[in-house]
């Protein structure tokens, strides 16, 4: 379970361009759109999983 929760998480934080610890580094604002339905943004500019 947990590591189905694990992948799950790092493919979306992948389709959304966020790194390993959870910067923006995407090229396009589609992966921007939406962002707050898996992500809320967190101090430094980072997102967090909700």
């Amino acid at each position: 379970g947990n590591q189905i929760g694990a992948a799950f998480w790092q493919t979306i934080s992948g389709e959304h361009g966020l790194d390993g610890s959870g910067v923006y580094n995407g090229t396009s604002d589609l992966q921007l759109e939406r962002m707050n339905v898996y992500f809320n943004e967190a101090s430094g500019n980072k997102y967090v999983p909700r």
